[in-house]
Order: structure tokens, then sequence, then C-alpha cells
């Protein structure tokens, strides 16, 4: 099975930073897209970053500049640098990642279970 096990969330006071850390594991053949998605209190979940196997990043607008994507192929593993946050950045973060594994070999969606950031004013 494949678990993705996110980190690093926690409350922090506007302008300040965090550093979320993704760790996929499990009988993972190949890992295509990599992202994070967010879901604030009575809103729906959208995506905030996403990078490609070759290191291609996407941002939402709000984030731009102030969020950096990045991944370690080896490790299995996907980060969100996150500076100068905003209370509306506070929501739940989860992990998402499109990949193979040993038993579906057609690639698929996993998500971890969220992290909460809080960002006070």
């Amino acid at each position: 099975q494949v678990q993705l096990v996110e980190s690093g969330g926690g409350l922090v006071q506007l302008g300040g930073s965090l550093r979320l850390s993704c760790a996929a594991s499990g009988s993972i053949l190949s890992i295509y897209a990599m992202g994070w998605y967010r879901q604030a209190p009575g809103k729906q979940r959208d995506l905030v970053a996403g990078i490609t196997s070759d290191g291609t990043t996407s941002y939402v607008d709000s984030v731009k500049g102030r969020f950096t994507i990045s991944r370690d192929n080896a490790k299995n593993m996907v980060y969100l640098q996150m500076n100068n946050l905003k209370p509306e950045d506070t929501a739940v973060y989860y992990c998402n990642a499109v990949l193979r594994t040993k038993v579906v070999v057609t690639p698929r969606e996993y998500w971890g279970q969220g992290t909460q950031v809080t960002v006070s004013s």
C-alpha cells in the first residue's frame, strides 16, 4: 500500500514561514506529478502548487512569489516552503501524488491525511 505522510504544519504569525514535507512510501514504481492542495473551513480543496517529474512547477496566483514547491525524487518526497504567510493561507494542507505501484501499474492519485497551517494576525 502507498502512504503519503505530511509534516511541518503549525501555528505561525503573520509574515512568518513554514516548510511542509511529504514522504511517499510503499511499493512505488514511479511518481509523476506531485502537489500541495489546501482546504479552508467551508471551502473546497484547491491546488496550491504542483511539480512534475522533471521539475516543472506551477502555482496558484495568490501564493506566487511566497511559496516554493520542490521534490527529491530519490527520497520520494515533496516540499512546500511557505514564506510571508498571511491569515488567508490558514487551511489544512494536503499532499497529492500521481504514481504507479507494483500492484496497481496504472497511474492513480493518492492523498495524505493533511496538516493544519494556521496563520495568526
